[in-house]
């Protein structure tokens, strides 16, 4: 083992002079020179490139045809643990780090991926991949794609079963993707197709690149609103905002199911349309599904609730409660004078995201005030801004960046 470890630390060592040298030398002869060091011990190699950080793991995808078939190798990713679980998030296609201070170059200004001609609108972001589609389609039909901004691989989605007649009535596509839990990727479509008053599902699995019908359905109530903001996959199932007698459609048995709102402080009995109303943000990270809600309006307009989801879906419980009362003197530009100071559009703030860190303290929260997007910390309760791009980008075009060396 010490022998092992000992031939490890000289590799590595050695890549690190081989990068450090790269700018002034030729970088074919450096490769060779690198890859007779490490000769066909595959296991040693990937010892080694799985402590590397994702930048430099595809960087050396370069360094060989052998390298690359390894480090594209899906146990290779499925090892790898060191991508950072959220190191910032695209506005539309603006990209903005979570911690400004960091002195490493971030990796992306703007997302510039364009295979369509007309641009692409991110519609979910999922452990990694972006669900994509096209800007402009002919009677809004549009073309899909699934993306990894990390190693700018994509791969164009079919279009589902029933031809352009089923295609009119799509209501939304959702992605569902886990690097363990849900290795191949699937595309699932929620549509009504007429005259029938009910929502069906095709699943796409990227393992057949085929679409199935789904044998369940959900009744379409009267009021119905697709639920674009929020999309979400979580424990093995799509979520949306929860409203209705369904809310989420588990992949596994391919069924409906019921996710009721937290319980009202106010009241015993929840009113569905004031839950949509104080409803701020709905989302998962790192396994937890979140749902951040305004305290009774009655006591303080800014005095949230976060709710997190037990995994067995019991219920749901109170992990934080956020005080934003220091931010309108810090930016007042939230305040909005023309209403009045009780009406809940006194205060102009979104909650864009809900990130844990690994550990507790280091949990925080993306708010985006007029012009400027703030990271406010809800167990010291500390803020700072970290940026002012964003303008008035709503919350539906906000999407977590996450490092995947997940292949196509």
């Amino acid at each position: 083992m010490v022998n092992t470890r000992s031939k490890i630390k000289k590799i590595q060592n050695t890549i690190n002079l081989w990068f450090s040298k790269a700018a002034m030398a030729d970088t074919n002869h450096l490769a060779t020179e690198s890859g007779a060091l490490i000769g066909s011990n595959d296991d040693l190699l990937i010892e080694i490139l799985l402590r590397l950080p994702v930048t430099s793991v595809l960087r050396f995808k370069s360094v060989s045809k052998h390298w690359r078939s390894i480090l594209s190798n899906r146990r290779f990713t499925l090892l790898y643990k060191n991508a950072s679980f959220s190191p910032g998030f695209f506005a539309c296609s603006l990209y903005i780090p979570f911690d400004d201070e960091n002195e490493s170059i971030p990796p992306f200004r703007n997302l510039d991926f364009y295979p369509d001609p007309h641009g692409i609108r991110i519609l979910q972001s999922c452990n990694g991949l972006l669900l994509c589609r096209s800007n402009e389609g002919d009677e809004r039909v549009y073309k899909y794609y699934v993306f990894n901004p990390t190693t700018k691989q994509f791969a164009v989605i079919p279009s589902i079963l029933g031809g352009m007649a089923v295609r009119k009535t799509i209501i939304f596509m959702a992605l569902a993707f886990h690097q363990t839990d849900c290795v191949h990727y699937k595309v699932v479509c929620f549509y009504f197709p007429e005259p029938d008053d009910v929502i069906k599902v095709q699943i796409y699995s990227s393992e057949t690149g085929k679409w199935k019908m789904s044998d369940d359905y959900m009744s379409l109530p009267d009021y119905y609103i697709p639920p674009l903001d929020y999309i979400v996959f979580w424990n093995q199932a799509i979520h949306w905002v929860p409203f209705g007698d369904k809310s989420y459609f588990k992949l596994d048995t391919e069924e409906f199911q019921s996710l009721p709102f937290p319980m009202s402080v106010a009241s015993s009995e929840a009113d569905e349309s004031m839950d949509l109303i104080m409803t701020l943000y709905f989302g998962e990270s790192r396994g937890h599904l979140h749902l951040v809600k305004r305290v009774d309006p009655s006591e303080s307009r800014l005095h949230l609730h976060v709710f997190e989801m037990l995994n067995d879906y019991s219920g749901w419980f109170l992990k934080y409660r956020v005080d934003l009362d220091e931010l309108p003197d810090a930016y007042p530009e939230m305040i909005n004078s023309y209403f009045d100071p009780l009406s809940l559009g006194y205060y102009i703030f979104d909650v864009l995201d809900v990130v844990r860190g690994e550990e507790e303290e280091e949990t925080f929260m993306v708010i985006r005030v007029p012009g400027k997007v703030i990271r406010y910390n809800v167990v010291d309760k500390s803020f700072k801004q970290i940026s002012d791009q964003i303008g008035q980008t709503r919350r539906k075009h906000v999407h977590r960046y996450i490092e995947s060396l997940v292949s196509f």
